[in-house]
This record gives C-alpha cells, structure tokens and sequence, in this order.
C-alpha cells in the first residue's frame, strides 16, 4: 500500500448475481464519486441482455466507464484494458479521492491492480493450428491439452469460451510456460492505495440468485438479441455464456427449454470459477453484500493503512 498517495482505489469483486453493482453504486454515492467496470463482456454495447449491465437506473445512479464503450468488432484485450482504465483513474483521481471498480472478471481486476509481465504476442500459425483443431474436434480436446499444460488457469477460466483457452495454449506454445504464470508473475506498484473486496454468500443462494437472473434476461429479451448477433458470433466476445448455448438452438441442435438449462448451468460453473480465483488472492477482504456499508470500508482501509 502507498502511503504517500491519499488516493485509493476499492474493487468490488465477485461472482456474477452475487450483487456488485448495488453494492458499487451505493459505495459510488456515499464517497461522491464514479465508477469503473471491470467486467470483460459488459464493455461491449451490442451484448446488454445476456451480460446483466447495470439498467439505465443504475447508470444515472453514477457515472460509470467501461459500458458500453466498445463494439464486439473492436479487437480489446486485457492488456488494452490496463492502459486504458490506469489512464482514466489518472484523470479521475485529480477530481476524486475515491473510485470505485466493480467486476468479476479476475484477469481483468488482476490487470488493473498489479499488471502483467509482458505476455507474449499472439503467434499466427499457433493459432490458426488450435483454431483448426477446434473445428475439426470441437473443444474438449482443447480443454484436456490446457488441463495438462496448465492446470491453475483451467480451474478458473470459462470452459465454455475456446479463445480464452486458445490463448492460453498459445502462450505456453510460444514461451514454454503456463499462462497462469504470467498473472501470478510481480506486482507493478500503483500510486495509489487499494481496497479488494468480494461478495460472498451461500452457495445455495448464489445459484438461486443466477436462476433467477436468467429468467429475468429471458423475460428482457435475451434471446431476440442473441438472434440479432448469429452473423457475429464468430467473434470472441461471443464465445460466452447466454449466447453460444442459444446460438446452439437456432442452429437446431438444442431445444429452447435445453438451452435455458444449459444457460444457468454453464453460469453457475462459471460463477464456482470466478470464486476459485478470488479466493487465491489472500489480500481480498470477503463481505456479505449488506455489509458493504461506509462504516466497514472505513474501518477497513484504516486497518490497511
């Protein structure tokens, strides 16, 4: 932590319906200040149903960055992420003391709170080998080379999107070392302190919750919009939960009722994964969402200082 710097970051972190955007709004008003997205799929303005993004309620709630701020044709990687977000904490802390960051997108929080070491670039011809191999025997031999190669990073990332596993195999390809190696490589100091927090909950109700919020996306519209994205879902962004398990029902593979179930299943995977990467990280403080209160995030960054 900086001692020298009053300015202070709080992450609020978390897995998906756990209830960060609440708790980071009324964060956002207490201390008067904005907000910064950090999760991977919300940055996208075409994908609004199937990534639960903050409801124009929210957003005139406070201000926030990182929705809606790029197109899924934009080619935005993590490490862009990190130029971009430590850029506008620069301006942001000239007008406030506090910012807050909400997501539940590990790599991405992990990005702007410690950086990287320099991943290497993307090899063409390894990729186009995977991408290949992909199409020809679909993805479960892919998810069994990575659980070999780089078990750690198999644990966490979403299994149900093949770039982010094609990634990771390129990058062992290419360096010889996992790609978890990479995140879990030195800490870049930030001139400025940070609070993580994440949002914890009983297993049970956390799923009852993700149940709930597909439902709700239903009922919004979800599956028209993941209509109007078919000719796009080529692209990584898509590659995601709520969309390739409906892309999987208008190619008639799937009945409706088949993809919806598959939808809150692959959800609750996914949020049991965002949970295993939070929890190795010793320095977040676990906090039921009513407990996010001014109160203990004060007495918090005290005990920090």
């Amino acid at each position: 932590m900086n001692h020298q710097s009053p300015k202070t970051l709080i992450v609020i972190a978390g897995p998906t319906a756990s209830g960060k955007t609440a708790a980071a709004i009324s964060l956002a008003q207490h201390y008067k200040t904005v907000i910064l997205s950090a999760d991977s799929r919300q940055f996208y303005r075409e994908m609004s149903i199937g990534t639960a993004k903050p409801s124009w309620i929210e957003l005139a709630a406070a201000k926030h960055y990182f929705i809606d701020s790029h197109s899924i044709t934009d080619n935005f990687s993590v490490g862009d992420f990190e130029k971009q977000a430590l850029a506008l904490l620069d301006e942001q802390f000239k007008v406030h003391d506090v910012i807050i960051t909400v997501g539940g997108s590990g790599l991405y929080i992990k990005a702007l709170v410690d950086g990287f070491d320099d991943i290497p670039q993307a090899n063409p011809e390894i990729r186009e080998r995977l991408n290949k191999e992909l199409t020809l025997k679909g993805i479960e031999p892919l998810k069994k080379k990575l659980k070999e190669v780089d078990p750690d990073y198999y644990d966490e990332v979403d299994l149900n999107n093949p770039q982010r596993i094609i990634r990771a195999l390129e990058v062992h390809k290419a360096s010889g070392k996992p790609f978890s190696s990479y995140r879990k490589a030195g800490v870049n100091k930030r001139p400025f302190n940070i609070l993580k927090i994440a949002l914890d909950m009983p297993r049970e109700v956390l799923y009852h919750r993700i149940n709930q919020r597909v439902d709700v996306m239903l009922e919004q519209g979800l599956v028209a919009e993941a209509r109007s994205l078919i000719f796009h879902r080529h692209l990584n962004a898509l590659n995601t939960v709520g969309y390739s398990e409906l892309f999987d029902h208008f190619d008639n593979k799937i009945s409706l009722e088949k993809a919806i179930d598959q939808i809150k299943q692959n959800t609750r995977h996914f949020a049991k994964r965002q949970l295993t990467w939070f929890r190795k990280d010793n320095n977040i403080h676990w906090l039921k969402p009513e407990d996010i209160r001014p109160d203990v995030i004060e007495r918090l960054l005290f005990d920090q200082a």
